[in-house]
C-alpha cells in the first residue's frame, strides 16, 4: 500500500520511516512524504490511477489540512485515496469539520504509532 504523508514537519519523515521499517522492508508499505498541502497536490497529480491512503496534519502554514482534505475529495475521485486526518489538536470542531469534509479517520498527535500500524495493515 502507498501511503502518502503530509505534515509540515521535516522529522516526520525519519518519524515514520524508522517506526516501519519492517513494513517498509517487507514491501507491504511504501511513503511517500509531502511537507506541504501544495506539495501534496503535486505529488498526487503523478499519480493519477493509484490508490493510495493519505495521512494528513490539519495544521500547516499556506494551505491547511482542511483544505486539502476538500480538494482530495473533490478532485480526486477515481480511486479514492482513503484521507486519515492528524492533528495536535482533538477538538470537537477539528474532528466535526473533517468528518463533514469526508475524511476517513482522525488521529491526534501525538501518533499512536501501534494503533496506526493495526489501522494501516488492515486497510
Amino acid at each position: 500500500m502507498k501511503i502518502l504523508v503530509v505534515d509540515d514537519e521535516i522529522d516526520v519523515k525519519d518519524l515514520f520511516q524508522q517506526r516501519f521499517r519492517k513494513e517498509i522492508r517487507k514491501g507491504e508499505l511504501t511513503f511517500m512524504f509531502a511537507f506541504s498541502g501544495e506539495e501534496a497536490l503535486q505529488t498526487l497529480n503523478t499519480m493519477e490511477h493509484e490508490a493510495i491512503l493519505i495521512l494528513s496534519d490539519i495544521n500547516m502554514p499556506g494551505m491547511s489540512g482542511l483544505v486539502l482534505l476538500e480538494k482530495i475529495k473533490k478532485n480526486y475521485v477515481k480511486p479514492p485515496p482513503t484521507v486519515m486526518m492528524i492533528t495536535a489538536y482533538g477538538d470537537d470542531e477539528n474532528y466535526n469539520t473533517a468528518m463533514k469534509l469526508g475524511a476517513d479517520d482522525f488521529l491526534t498527535k501525538p501518533v499512536d504509532f501501534k494503533l496506526l500500524k493495526q489501522k494501516l495493515l488492515k486497510n
